[in-house]
């Protein structure tokens, strides 16, 4: 009983924290889960790339395989772990936007923007916080983001016969950082953010708005049930 005492004295104490470390962690299963399909994805797009370089112009044929076979390819050519290359940028990613998105939210819904008397959250708040919590998340990930699509471009490296650029995630910040200096880590940040901010208007604000209506007029409570209706609207939604 005294360590039950003691765990959620530090889930009250710390909800913050609490909530960095809960979306940090589901999100990065959630990305490891379907990282081999955006690997294929960003492979079929160097492929086509390189196919139309190769043989010269629009009009001319291009090898794509389809997401399957272009996946069982890698595993065939490559082997089965390069289906995961960049995984590894990409979960750091995630352990910064989608916890920090997550906390900004609940900070701007709960403590600067503030509910209505009724404990209700209107729709503009909603969406106000969800732009402005998605933004700030795509902006501390921005650097994780570029190192991620970098080593994923190693694959076009591949195909076109040369050496690769960087060889993991330290030596890819590094490299970033000595040509570019700090502030080439946020290369191309402005889109991102501008199109994290859109995503969440539709993500974060739907999932909310659907949460509460949910709690207020049926007879769901707050349990994982209720939340994943509510994620799945979200999804919906912005997608």
């Amino acid at each position: 009983m005294p360590a039950d005492r003691d765990h959620r004295s530090f889930l009250e104490d710390w909800p913050r924290v609490s909530k960095f470390v809960l979306s940090a962690f589901a999100a990065s299963v959630a990305e490891l889960v379907t990282f081999p399909l955006d690997l294929t994805k960003t492979r079929l797009q160097i492929q086509g790339e390189a196919a139309l370089k190769q043989h010269g112009g629009v009009g001319s044929a291009i090898p794509y395989r389809g997401m399957v076979r272009t996946a069982r390819g890698i595993v065939q050519e490559e082997g089965l772990l390069k289906l995961w290359q960049g995984a590894t940028p990409a979960v750091y990613r995630h352990i910064v936007y989608s916890g920090v998105r997550m906390v900004a939210y609940e900070h701007l819904r709960d403590s600067v923007l503030g509910k209505r008397d009724d404990d209700t959250f209107p729709l503009w708040k909603a969406v106000v916080g969800g732009m402005t919590a998605g933004a700030i998340g795509q902006f501390f990930a921005s650097p994780t983001d570029l190192v991620k699509v970098q080593m994923q471009m190693e694959g076009k490296r591949r195909l076109e016969g040369k050496p690769p650029r960087v060889r993991g995630v330290y030596h890819a910040f590094v490299t970033i950082v000595s040509k570019g200096g700090i502030r080439g880590l946020w290369a191309g940040w402005v889109p991102n953010v501008q199109r994290a901010a859109l995503v969440n208007m539709g993500d974060l604000t739907m999932y909310d708005t659907a949460k509460h209506f949910l709690l207020r007029n049926t007879p769901l409570t707050d349990n994982s049930l209720c939340h994943t209706i509510s994620r799945l609207l979200g999804l919906w939604y912005s997608g």
